[in-house]
């Protein structure tokens, strides 16, 4: 798509959020957008589904609520990008850039972000089932209330040491009896209560692994 073309999209698109005359909302499925700059567009509720972003840049752009389910965002800029509410399930994010990018409540169902920056990125309440997350970079990134695979390939990421003390105190949660769990779970358990909202969670407490139900089973008594 030229650039011209896409210009006079954008501000018909900017008039029917303002509620002017002549305005409406921006179609770009299966729009060729490759590389395009988009840097700072407003392209709220934008309807994107399909389209071919690879390598556009859209840093500090707003996309929140916007259909973008399908699209191709490889190696796409969407530093600091808007993408609150956004629909982004079956999306290509891979080796694109998110670092800063605020996703909350975003749907990422099914997407694919091998290899995705998502450093300090707000990923609060988003849903990441089925997303590929490996080789994805999480450090600093928020991930409260979001729901997070807990498959090979969404596990294997970078994360800093706040979202590993996360999972460290999620895991000293289980209801698990087994003698081998309880000990790892002791082991690990100061780690985990370094969890940023243990004050509101509760501290955790060690188990007395002879007291456990299971202890007796593990032991053959």
């Amino acid at each position: 798509m030229k650039q011209e073309e896409l210009q006079e999209i954008l501000d018909a698109h900017k008039k029917w959020i303002n509620g002017e005359d002549g305005g409406a909302g921006a179609d770009l499925r299966r729009a060729d957008l490759r590389r395009a700059d988009l840097r700072r567009a407003d392209l709220f509720g934008a309807n994107l589904r399909d389209a071919n972003l690879f390598g556009a840049n859209l840093r500090d752009a707003n996309l929140s609520g916007a259909d973008l389910s399908g699209a191709d965002l490889r190696r796409a800029n969407l530093r600091d990008a808007n993408l609150r509410g956004a629909d982004l399930r079956g999306a290509d994010l891979r080796r694109a850039d998110l670092s800063g990018a605020d996703l909350f409540g975003a749907n990422l169902r099914d997407a694919n972000l091998r290899g995705a920056d998502l450093r300090r990125a707000n990923l609060s309440g988003a849903d990441l089932r089925r997303a590929n997350l490996r080789g994805a970079d999480l450090r600093g990134a928020d991930l409260d209330f979001s729901c997070w695979p807990l498959w090979c390939g969404g596990l294997a990421v970078k994360v800093c040491k706040r979202i590993a003390v996360q999972l460290a105190y999620h895991f000293c949660k289980l209801d698990c009896d087994d003698p081998e769990y309880i000990a790892a779970r002791n082991a690990i358990l100061d780690f985990a209560n370094q969890f940023h909202r243990v004050g509101e969670r509760g501290k955790l407490e060690k188990i007395d692994i002879a007291k456990a139900p299971g202890a007796g089973k593990q032991s053959g008594t």
